[in-house]
């Protein structure tokens, strides 16, 4: 092991982890919470910045041969997260001004970033747990709403049963390949051997439950509405995109064959047509945000039926689209004293007419979740299916087009609701604090340049 090897590489995660350790030894020696999230910031920001420099100088290396690798793209894919981790922590101001929110959230970033740069299922499966463990905390902490600790509860059951499959399709993983490297995957994919189907079949099982696909959605809903507003922005854009990450680390470039693409393309559709039709019913933002998010995760497990050259490419580029887009919408949602009353769409009746700057930052959130062009949404929609049709399952990407358009209605609701709609009569919006106004601020930065430069992200990944 090469000691400058070590901490080049893990820059990104040497920082989080330093980070960690000043926010504890803070609230320690003087107890000094306001000092938090400026300390969280200021090291987020260097880990996103070291990991960006590492992928800008091409910087390639394997610190811990077989188990952690760093490439450009790996770099780049830590980049991301971590970029879009500085919102989620701006925005937390209001809720977490106090408390453990930081350091667990620090934690949990670390996780991500591992994920990224593993090369075996053992590294893996810490990486997925480092992410996990803290978020059932960070659903707990809101305090805000009795149901807080049921919905913890709930997600830490389902996600233990999806470590548990992963654990055991690692196993058996292990026992048809002789390996657990991350390549033995592409291996067991190709092997006509039962036990090697059935190790694929769990590994991509706990994905599924990890990212909330259909049936395996049901602590998504009810984790996201009793979670505060940033936990639950953290859990759509950050935990999706940690698992989405691992899920194109596993893959690789292997190709997808029968009978592995009849449960990477079915239970995906349904997860877009179920999770369309179920957020046109939801009355709060959180909630229609998690049936949206089960149908953004459906569009994301499309992308493995393409060829394995530009899956990555079209998974990072709809997790920069979709965050940015949804961590918008979350940023610019009017602070509220009463957090259950917050997101409610009745509450949002009149927005624009009260809130004209926030109502149209949250308007063009929608458009582009939507995938209404010239947004990123419609980019990012665009490279997904196209990959789906030059593998040559065009009957799917059709399917899937035609689900999407389920989705058009309830982000347009949204825009009704905000500027056709009288104002509420008694909305209870506190003014909106600086700091929130600028996670919008980044948030929208992002969405420009992703929008207009779409090819400058394009050729990092």
């Amino acid at each position: 092991m090469n000691f400058t090897a070590v901490s080049i590489a893990m820059a990104p995660e040497h920082l989080l982890l330093a980070g960690i350790v000043a926010l504890i030894v803070l609230d320690i020696i003087s107890g000094r919470a306001r000092a938090a999230l400026p300390i969280a910031v200021v090291f987020v920001t260097a880990a996103a910045i070291a990991a960006a420099w590492l992928g800008f100088a091409g910087w390639t290396g394997a610190p811990f041969p077989g188990q952690f690798v760093l490439t450009p793209p790996t770099a780049f894919a830590k980049a991301l997260v971590l970029a879009l981790a500085v919102p989620v922590l701006l925005m937390s101001k209001e809720d977490f001004g106090e408390g453990a929110f930081y350091p667990l959230l620090l934690s949990s970033l670390y996780g991500v970033c591992l994920l990224a740069s593993a090369e075996s299922f053992l590294t893996l499966f810490l990486g997925i747990e480092l992410m996990s463990i803290p978020v059932y905390v960070l659903v707990l902490i809101g305090f805000r709403r009795p149901e807080s600790a049921e919905a913890a509860l709930k997600y830490l059951v389902l996600s233990g049963t999806a470590s548990a499959s992963f654990l055991m399709g690692a196993s058996l993983m292990y026992g048809s390949t002789g390996s657990l490297g991350l390549a033995s995957f592409g291996t067991a994919l190709s092997s006509p051997d039962l036990l090697a189907r059935t190790a694929v079949v769990m590994v991509v099982s706990a994905f599924f439950l990890k990212a909330a696909i259909i049936p395996f959605h049901g602590w998504a809903p009810d984790a996201y509405e009793a979670a505060s507003v940033p936990s639950t922005a953290y859990m759509a854009v950050l935990v999706k995109a940690g698992v989405l990450i691992a899920a194109a680390r596993v893959f690789g470039t292997a190709h997808v064959a029968e009978p592995l693409v009849g449960l990477l393309a079915i239970l995906p559709l349904v997860s877009i047509v179920w999770g369309n039709l179920a957020a046109m019913r939801q009355p709060g933002l959180r909630r229609m945000i998690a049936y949206s998010s089960i149908a953004h995760a459906g569009y994301l497990f499309f992308a493995f039926l393409g060829d394995g050259p530009g899956r990555f490419q079209a998974v990072l580029f709809y997790l920069a689209a979709y965050g940015v887009m949804n961590l918008l919408a979350f940023a610019a949602l009017p602070a509220n004293e009463n957090d259950i009353e917050r997101d409610r769409l009745e509450n949002l009746k009149g927005l624009f007419a009260t809130h004209p700057f926030a109502a149209l930052l949250i308007g063009m959130a929608m458009l582009s979740l939507a995938g209404i062009p010239p947004f990123p949404g419609f980019i990012a929609k665009f490279l997904i299916f196209k990959n789906v049709i030059a593998a040559g399952y065009t009957t799917w990407a059709v399917l899937g087009l035609v689900g999407s358009y389920l989705g058009i209605y309830f982000y347009l609701r949204v825009i009704q609701f905000m500027f056709m709609s009288p104002e509420a009569a008694a909305s209870g919006h506190a003014p909106s604090r600086g700091i929130a106004m600028g996670a919008s601020l980044i948030c929208l930065a992002g969405s420009i340049v992703i929008a207009v430069l779409p090819s400058l992200f394009l050729a990092r990944f």
